[in-house]
């Protein structure tokens, strides 16, 4: 993945091509630099199950994902060099069939991502707030990918008549539309790649959260942080808040509406996951995680009140 990243990089350097409003070699791009940092969180994730029948059912669940993402950027590699639309494009019986055989890799792939969320949850992980951190991240990105079969659906007009390509990650608008700079996603209707993208990349986010809070926890002003029931709650918190705007920003697009463009509804939403996310981080810190100081010191006086009645006795 990292060396098709360096060549779609030079395509879009030396090939002025366009293809659906946007530079042709930019799928591959994105889809290869995605690849990798999904690649090395699943491999990061996959070092800590325990070793025996798990570890090896990871492995040869990670070599499933690998191969499959692999044949997908294939397709859509050689789908750029001819020229053509990988997704979606049933113009020639070719085309159908390339883009039939990614969507069973795509499916292959989401089945051995379950398998290794189902191991990770199985797995006894010492840090508590990094097992939870990995699992609700590979749990929402699972979610994330699945709203890539949304995509796969007829849009209206291509229900309406005969068309040679089914399908479309836009709703309400035709592909190939006004869009966002950099990632593309349109600016007139819904973008069912905005949900796509924050659930996969939960994946990478979510522990990174974590590795953020105890990096933060070595410096004396941050010290409450070193507790891990505290880095616990905040993990759960944040999960928490991410799987509701992952829920929120899949909303807004299935009503087509763009993520640039909100209504009232959808600020509202937001306005309240945001305030729940305050109250739940505040709850986090705020709650006792040992003894007061008052505590320790009585339970302190009383054992030295028996020592001496030992003594007198």
């Amino acid at each position: 993945m990292a060396a098709l990243a360096v060549v779609s990089g030079v395509g879009l350097v030396v090939d002025d091509r366009v293809l659906v409003g946007s530079p042709i070699w930019f799928k591959p791009f994105k889809f290869s630099v995605s690849f990798v940092a999904y690649g090395l969180s699943l491999a990061w994730m996959l070092s800590l199950i325990d070793r025996g029948r798990g570890r090896k059912a990871g492995w040869w669940a990670g070599t499933v994902v690998a191969v499959s993402s692999l044949v997908e950027m294939v397709i859509i590699t050689g789908q750029v060099v001819r020229g053509k639309r990988s997704h979606f494009n049933h113009q020639t019986p070719f085309d159908e069939a390339l883009f039939n055989a990614m969507a069973v890799t795509v499916v292959i792939l989401w089945l051995g991502t379950l398998l290794i969320a189902v191991l990770l949850l199985r797995a006894k992980i010492a840090d508590r707030a990094s097992a939870w951190a990995m699992r609700c991240g590979i749990v929402i990105a699972l979610a994330g990918a699945a709203v890539g079969f949304l995509m796969t659906q007829p849009t209206p007009d291509q229900e309406r008549g005969s068309s040679s390509i089914v399908g479309a990650h836009s709703v309400g608008v035709p592909d190939g539309g006004p869009s966002m700079p950099l990632t593309g996603w349109s600016t007139t209707g819904g973008d069912l790649r905005i949900p796509h993208f924050v659930g996969m990349h939960a994946l990478q986010l979510l522990p990174l959260l974590l590795m953020g809070l105890m990096a933060l926890a070595a410096r004396s002003r941050f010290g409450r942080l070193a507790d891990e029931r505290v880095r616990l709650r905040l993990v759960l918190v944040a999960s928490g808040a991410y799987a509701a705007t992952f829920a929120l920003v899949t909303w807004q697009a299935l009503r087509g509406q763009p993520l640039i463009h909100p209504d009232g509804a959808t600020l509202t939403a937001a306005g309240l996951i945001l305030g729940a996310t305050a109250v739940g981080a505040y709850g986090a810190l705020r709650a006792p995680t040992t003894p007061s100081a008052s505590r320790v010191q009585a339970s302190a006086l009383s054992d030295e009140d028996d020592e001496s009645k030992e003594l007198v006795s």
